[in-house]
């Protein structure tokens, strides 16, 4: 369970001044993150760690992450926004 203080922060993290990025990540954050299970929650962390270029690679389908359980939630996240 995270605190307000950590939630805050990764809303926070969640907008990350690429147009693309804060229109997938900010939302999902909002809508869904605290309704994830925990792995799913601990993903999220670990994808907001990671750079922009490397975001942009995979939210664009130009890669994948090497991680599986990013690689799930970077598909999750898309499914969101996709008819």
């Amino acid at each position: 369970m995270f605190s307000e203080l950590e939630l805050n922060r990764m809303r926070w993290r969640s907008r990350r001044g690429m147009l693309e990025l804060d229109l997938l990540l900010l939302p999902f954050f909002d809508d869904v993150f605290r309704e994830l299970c925990e792995r799913d929650q601990q993903s999220f962390v670990n994808l907001l760690e990671q750079e922009d270029p490397d975001l942009l690679e995979w939210f664009s389908n130009r890669a994948v992450p090497d991680d599986p359980d990013l690689a799930r939630l970077v598909q999750t996240i898309l499914n969101r926004v996709r008819p």
